[in-house]
């Protein structure tokens, strides 16, 4: 279990990666775009807990147009700093059939977790499945999906904060930041 100093620890060592200030505009820059792509649409937004938390509280009151809202839960991290395989918490759960469906998640790492997501809803029925993620990480291989709306973009290390966890702990950050590198 990870104690509040080891926590204070692994911040107080941790590269800032994106501040709190190009935060705010990364989500008011996407929520212009998506604005625009979706405003006579009335999609689903389904945000994916709970690392698409913050970065959904953000930009929904910045979309100027209807929607339904949801959210679905899948991860392959579970507390770690690896991910696994797909773990299906909450499977969405609006009828999306026929639907246009946003997804709003933190991160685009792999693209594992995303892809499962959009095909399993294409396979329920929706419509088309759009997606915005806060940051996309810098792997520099391809990956199964790409997001059409990406907030910021972050070096291939592990990054925490704006909704981003490390262990459990610091998704409350309203900025980015990124582990200590072995070595530093």
């Amino acid at each position: 279990m990870l104690t509040a100093a080891r926590a204070w620890e692994i911040f107080e060592t941790a590269e800032l990666v994106c501040t709190a200030e190009a935060a705010t505009e990364a989500v008011e820059r996407v929520a212009d775009e998506v604005s625009k792509g979706l405003r006579n649409r009335y999609p689903v937004v389904l945000s994916v807990m709970g690392g698409g938390v913050v970065f959904t509280g953000q930009l929904l009151p910045l979309l100027r147009f209807p929607l339904d809202f949801d959210y679905v839960h899948a991860t392959r991290y579970r507390g770690d700093t690896t991910g696994k395989a797909i773990d299906w918490k909450v499977r969405p759960r609006e009828d999306v059939r026929d639907r246009v469906v946003l997804v709003v998640d933190d991160i685009l790492d792999e693209g594992w977790t995303l892809a499962a997501i959009r095909d399993t809803l294409l396979e329920s029925g929706a419509a088309e499945v759009r997606t915005a993620v806060f940051c996309e990480k810098r792997i520099g291989r391809a990956r199964p999906i790409e997001a059409d709306h990406v907030g910021v973009s972050v070096p291939d290390r592990y990054v925490f904060g704006f909704g981003m966890d490390v262990y459990g702990a610091w998704r409350n950050l309203p900025a980015v930041y990124a582990l200590k590198e072995k070595g530093q």
